[in-house]
């Protein structure tokens, strides 16, 4: 087991693909050995953004998608015939890069967290971690982003001390498992699968 504090202040900031806003890069992996890193060689990528207006999504070929609200509610992203409702906050949704999607506030901004992955090369997973309790954690990476507060977790035997707005970065060659004993966090989970 590996583990890394990713603190608030070292995240960097990048333009939305479409340009249509500004994203924070939690944390990211690119294909090895690729000298520059974009969107053509990501493998996968945690960040959250301000949705502050109704707009387009960015066109992302090849790209899985998981979305929550973490800060404010009623979004709604609409593709085509269908309704993706995120109106009430720590609500998961699936979606591909390819669909054409508008979004919705009903009732003003919101903030959300996305977990991205190129399909084909890794599965991914988006759980808010809201309630104290145990969860197990299969063999890969888990990030730990703990939201408004200090969120208090173990971990085989180990305590950690998530300071609020910081992630903690778990990596993991055999499966284990999780306690949150305080606080709130989003749990987003990353396996390679090539």
């Amino acid at each position: 087991m590996k583990t890394t504090l990713l603190n608030a202040e070292d995240y960097t900031r990048a333009p939305w693909k479409n340009g249509g806003g500004v994203f924070t890069d939690i944390a990211d992996a690119h294909r090895p050995g690729t000298v520059v890193k974009n969107w053509d060689s990501l493998l996968w990528r945690f960040a959250s953004t301000p949705i502050v207006a109704p707009g387009p999504f960015s066109h992302m070929p090849d790209i899985d998608r998981l979305q929550m609200v973490i800060g404010g509610r009623g979004l709604v992203l609409k593709a085509g015939g269908q309704e993706l409702d995120e109106r009430e906050p720590f609500t998961t949704v699936r979606f591909t890069g390819e669909m054409e999607i508008v979004t919705e506030l009903e009732a003003g901004p919101v903030e959300v967290v996305n977990l991205m992955a190129r399909r084909g090369a890794a599965e991914i997973e988006l759980v808010a971690l809201k309630e104290p309790g145990e969860r197990p954690l299969p063999a890969g990476t888990h990030l730990v982003y703990a939201l408004s507060r200090d969120c208090d977790i173990h971990l085989k035997c180990e305590e950690f001390l998530v300071p609020g707005g910081s992630t903690l970065k778990i990596e993991l060659t055999e499966a284990s498992r999780l306690t949150l004993v305080s606080g709130l966090a989003v749990l987003a989970s990353i396996r390679l699968v090539s």
